[in-house]
């Protein structure tokens, strides 16, 4: 198991010949050297591996049964020298009851035996003329193969970190899934043993199953279907296999094949036991009507370094392009709406906001467009200003400009150079000092001028800062910290640019469009201190606390599943390893994490604003932290 909680697992879908248990278990043990040898420290087969699923009437016979129990046999003595847990299909007779049963073996031992509860009877399945389910068994604990086995459903198997269950095909169709009980008690792995055809539209209601039983479990559940080697006298068997952690699809393979197939990834235990810590909805009112067995497995000494999953270098903005057009439109939305809203709660008409040039404002005035729409509203009603300063560059400067005039909303240029310099000869500041007060001033005037324009026009200052600069402290407090509404708050800066750019390419239409562009191309900056001699910006944001982008990485693991330092930085040398050197991400990383600490108290009392995902640091919604917060302990870890 790796160090920072990952597991890797495996499915597999052994070539099979109905009724052979010697081939298939020959199958079966290739397969589970092979996921030995890329360090899987657990494998799941398909129901009824060992003799196959179709075998029909033959499971009546003591020959096939007897081969069954011969082939499991042989599969334990073979991968006796092995760490890896094994759980094959297997048919197991009590001695009352014939039972469609998962074996669960390692290092030569058969740890369990956990039988099917629901066995169709409906369709192309008549499982019921053969066996019985679960409930009906006889006996908690049989011998077989030479050994006392226990035999139950309700079997948790601890393997350090994972706890692991399992249930088979149809139990995953019911109602109640013993999959619900096993998780409630424990269990952050499922696995499941099935034999699920290839009929038209099966396969997507699979996914769904899985995707949902893994979300509402807050579990890891592992899906993998008998395949095509299967008898296909009425119908072809799919060899369908998933892999989903807490609703995501990790690993998905749709394709039929004669020939044996291995599939692999890891799972993150610590991603799973995050989300159940803070569900508090997840364990409640739960009475446990039936004990658990616990199964001690050996310990497993495989490890491996390297992850074999994808780990997003963007976690804040849709991966798949299928999706991103319509997780957009719903971002935009729920921003354009929370607007909405509070102008029409307050019967305020005239939404003022102060236009830079840059990223963040542009969203605001898209956003403030949006919601001026909805509620039948001119945009003449919003009022825009423009406030140049000592570091206002004309490309910015002009890029404001031309984005009021194109929205048609009322506009002003009001500059804050005479202020600040009255300012600076009032508190006897020298104006040649480029420092913190010389930047800080030009923010608090520029807010001070906002806020007297709204109240002479019965306005509310909207705010433009981002989710990123809340968690960096990123902002002049009592400056562009405060607002009356900041629509932005809950916007990770990668998010903003994708969401600008989303929003010139597929609402926004004509010469706007060209604006848009040219914002999304400007490099991120406060232009606080004056521009370099070719009138360019001097002062780059991300030259000063290190690229957004791994911000917004830090940011999104430490607060959605509170990952330690030495974990995010795994993570982000796995994501980023072809862009950004080890020593450049750890540097960040201390910076994300001083700055996170020494700034929690500008979140202590920012603006309201909407939360559009899994984070926000509003005060009185997600994120409650203490503003004399230690930020030592976590440092030490790096």
């Amino acid at each position: 198991m790796n160090k920072y909680g990952f597991v890797r697992i495996a499915t597999a879908v052994p070539a099979c010949k109905v009724g052979d248990a010697a081939y298939n278990c020959n199958e079966i043990i290739k397969l589970i050297k092979e996921a030995n040898d890329e360090c899987v420290q657990a494998i799941v087969l398909p129901e009824l591996s060992v003799t196959g699923y179709t075998c029909a009437d033959l499971f009546f016979s003591n020959t096939l049964l007897n081969g069954a129990l011969n082939g499991l046999t042989s599969i334990a003595n073979k991968t006796r020298d092995l760490d890896i847990i094994s759980i094959v299909g297997v048919p197991i007779f009590d001695g009352v009851h014939l039972l469609n049963c998962a074996a669960v073996i390692q290092r030569g031992n058969i740890l369990g035996l956990i039988p099917k509860t629901y066995i169709p009877n409906h369709g192309e399945f008549y499982e019921r003329r053969w066996f019985y389910s679960a409930t009906e068994a006889t006996v908690n604990e049989i011998t077989i193969c030479g050994q006392a086995v226990p035999l139950s459903t309700n079997l948790l198997f601890n393997c350090g970190e994972m706890k692991f269950a399992v249930e088979i095909c149809e139990d995953l169709w019911s109602s109640t899934p013993p999959s619900s009980m096993h998780t409630l008690n424990g269990a952050n792995v499922v696995f499941n043993l099935s034999a699920s055809n290839a009929v038209i539209g099966k396969a997507s209601y699979r996914k769904m199953l899985v995707k949902s039983r893994s979300f509402s479990s807050h579990c890891a559940y592992v899906f993998v279907s008998a395949g095509a080697g299967e008898s296909t006298t009425d119908t072809l068997f799919s060899g369908h296999t998933i892999i989903a952690e807490n609703g995501s699809i990790l690993l998905e393979d749709t394709k039929p094949s004669l020939e044996s197939k291995l599939f692999f990834t890891e799972i993150d235990l610590e991603r799973i036991n995050a989300d159940r810590k803070k569900s508090s909805t997840f364990n409640t009112h739960f009475q446990n009507s039936v004990p658990y067995k616990t199964i001690n497995t050996s310990k497993i000494s495989t490890e491996f370094n390297a992850l074999t999953r994808k780990v997003a270098q963007f976690p804040f903005v849709p991966r798949l392009s299928a999706d991103k057009n319509e997780r957009m439109e719903e971002i935009y939305t729920i921003l354009a709406m929370s607007l909405a809203k509070r102008l029409k709660h307050t019967g305020i008409k005239a939404p003022v906001i102060g236009i830079s040039g840059g990223l963040d404002s542009t969203l605001a005035l898209l956003i403030i467009v949006r919601a001026m729409d909805i509620l039948g509203l001119p945009h003449s009603g919003i009022v825009a200003v423009t406030m140049p300063g000592f570091g206002t560059t004309s490309r910015t400067l002009e890029n404001a400009k031309h984005l009021m005039r194109l929205f048609g909303v009322t506009s002003l240029e009001i500059s804050i150079k005479d202020a600040c310099i009255q300012h600076f000869k009032d508190i006897g500041h020298d104006i040649n000092s480029l420092d913190v007060t010389y930047e800080n001033s030009q923010a608090r005037e520029r807010t001070q001028l906002l806020m007297d324009i709204a109240n002479k026009k019965g306005g509310l200052v909207i705010g433009t800062g981002d989710l990123s600069e809340l968690a960096l402290g990123w902002a002049t407090y009592a400056g562009d910290h405060i607002s009356m509404y900041a629509v932005n708050v809950g916007v990770p800066k990668t998010l903003v640019r994708h969401l600008v750019e989303w929003i010139g390419e597929y609402v926004l239409s004509g010469d706007v469009q060209d604006i848009i562009l040219d914002v999304l191309d400007t490099p991120v900056s406060p232009e606080l201190l004056p521009a370099d001699e070719n009138g360019s910006i001097s002062q780059k944001t991300e030259e000063i606390l290190g690229d957004y982008v791994l911000h917004d990485f830090f940011l999104y693991y430490f607060i959605r599943f509170g990952f330690t330092p030495e974990k995010i930085l795994f993570l982000a040398k796995a994501a980023f390893e072809s862009v950004y050197d080890d020593e450049n991400i750890k540097t960040c990383l201390k910076t994300f994490l001083k700055r996170f600490f020494n700034n929690q108290f500008k979140r202590s009392c920012m603006p309201d604003g909407p939360k559009i995902g899994s984070i926000t640091l509003s005060p009185r919604a997600d994120w409650r932290m203490p503003s004399d917060a230690e930020v030592n302990l976590w440092l030490e870890k790096l």
